[in-house]
């Protein structure tokens, strides 16, 4: 019997069902446009997700970046704006941030390139900061250098600054928040990844000024695509949503002073999502589940390391969207003298992947040989494994952009593979997958 293909993440639909009651709901009362009961009760529901503060234990002497005290239990007032994409939420978040031509934008580069795009649709450009090597998240203090570095060369500071929780990895927020107040710079969270992800027991995407969710299909929960922003006061939410409605003024006729955009969630979508809703805490625990299983059985295992958070119990609380090793470039693998001879044919990124022909193999910057290797085997077992996201700053439509680099994330480009991490990833799948992977080692 042929054994079934293994995604990297692929969401799963509430046992329930309750995301069909919710469809059909749409279909039986004919909202089927980017509006209606389903968008309306999937924002409350992120609302009450979004602005409980949860704190497992109390660690004395700390605080919340809002003087809240740890121990408590509290909420925030966030509100919540369901848009169609988490890359239209950036896109949002930037122009109600002043972002326009000629201006810059702190942004992390070991990111995937929606974080990065969306400032250049507005003419502005991305300043490209490197890695921690623990968080694998921006550096704060290689970020307040590049802050300093561009005002001393342009006579003017960053618009934004845009940290991202890579793989769902909390970043050091606090430092990242006391550095943004220190210029008076506002910070869009870039938690797309990272849905579900603390920071002290808070959810990520609500300590800067914006938060920035994704609810694609390969997320912790779907809406088969889509994604929200979070706004800091009922003000703001105000002009996100008159902006992701077309801008439209307050007249018995289609009357427009501003230019807007049709990014609202359509009310099939957001059933989806409130019915995802219901499985999200299921689906939180089920990705630290599977982490662990990958950390226990490749404990030990020589050239290998498991990416973890740095300090479990304290300030970090990843989903562990995706599950991420290293290779040792030591490490030998099965067929690594093979690599990158043959130029991929087929689908790139997945199920939901597109190719753009292509005549070499190689690019200045790629995974080493040994990674390509395992990645190889992994998909002839049928097991989907991807490179680590490659760092922005090495991106060929980037090469004139600012950049402060490290070397961190180069390095991890070059040494990371991503393992499925999915709620449809069972404890017999984490198992097979590892005895492939010790199986590929010579």
């Amino acid at each position: 019997m042929e054994r079934k293909r293994i995604y990297l993440c692929l969401a799963h639909m509430s046992d329930a069902g309750l995301e069909q009651k919710y469809i059909q709901e749409a279909f039986d009362t004919n909202w089927v446009v980017p509006l209606g009961p389903n968008v309306n009760g999937f924002e409350k529901d992120l609302e009450s997700f979004v602005n409980e503060i949860k704190v497992p234990e109390p660690v004395e002497g700390t605080t919340f970046n809002d003087g809240i005290s740890t121990g408590s239990m509290t909420c925030l007032n966030k509100r919540l704006v369901a848009l169609s994409a988490g890359t239209a939420a950036v896109h949002l978040a930037l122009i109600a941030c002043g972002v326009g031509p000629g201006d810059e934008v702190i942004v992390q580069s070991f990111t995937f390139c929606a974080s990065s795009n969306p400032i250049t649709y507005l003419g502005a450009t991305p300043v490209f900061v490197d890695s921690e090597k623990d968080s694998w998240n921006i550096d704060p203090e290689l970020m307040e250098e590049a802050i300093r570095d561009r005002i001393a060369k342009t006579g003017r500071k960053p618009k934004a600054i845009m940290p991202v929780a890579l793989y769902g990895m909390p970043y050091d927020i606090d430092r990242i928040m006391e550095v943004a107040a220190k210029y008076d710079i506002p910070v869009i969270e870039d938690a797309a990844e990272g849905f579900g992800s603390r920071w002290k027991g808070q959810v990520l995407g609500t300590f800067g000024r914006y938060g920035v969710l994704s609810f694609n299909g390969n997320k912790m929960i779907t809406t088969s695509g889509g994604g929200a922003l979070i706004c800091p006061d009922q003000e703001a939410w105000q002009k996100i949503m008159w902006l992701a409605t077309q801008a439209r003024e307050a007249y018995p006729y289609y009357q427009h002073e501003a230019i807007g955009y049709n990014y609202r969630m359509s009310n099939i979508c957001a059933g989806i999502g409130r019915g995802q809703m219901t499985v999200l805490d299921e689906h939180i625990n089920h990705h630290k589940h599977v982490q662990k299983m990958y950390e226990e059985l490749l404990a030990g295992v020589p050239g290998i390391h498991v990416h973890s958070q740095p300090c479990s119990g304290e300030k970090y609380d990843s989903n562990y969207w995706l599950c991420t090793i290293t290779l040792d470039p030591s490490l030998r693998v099965k067929g690594q003298e093979n690599a990158y001879q043959t130029v991929i044919q087929g689908a790139v990124g997945g199920a939901a992947g597109v190719v753009h022909a292509t005549e070499s193999a190689h690019t200045d910057c790629e995974p080493n040989a040994n990674v390509e290797a395992m990645r190889v085997i992994l998909d002839q077992a049928g097991i989907e494994a991807r490179p680590l996201w490659k760092p922005m700053h090495k991106q060929p439509v980037y090469k004139d952009a600012p950049a402060y680099v490290n070397g961190v994330s180069e390095s991890l480009f070059k040494m990371g593979l991503c393992l499925p991490s999915g709620p449809c990833v069972s404890d017999e799948d984490v198992e097979y997958i590892v005895t492939c992977i010790k199986n590929a080692i010579i």
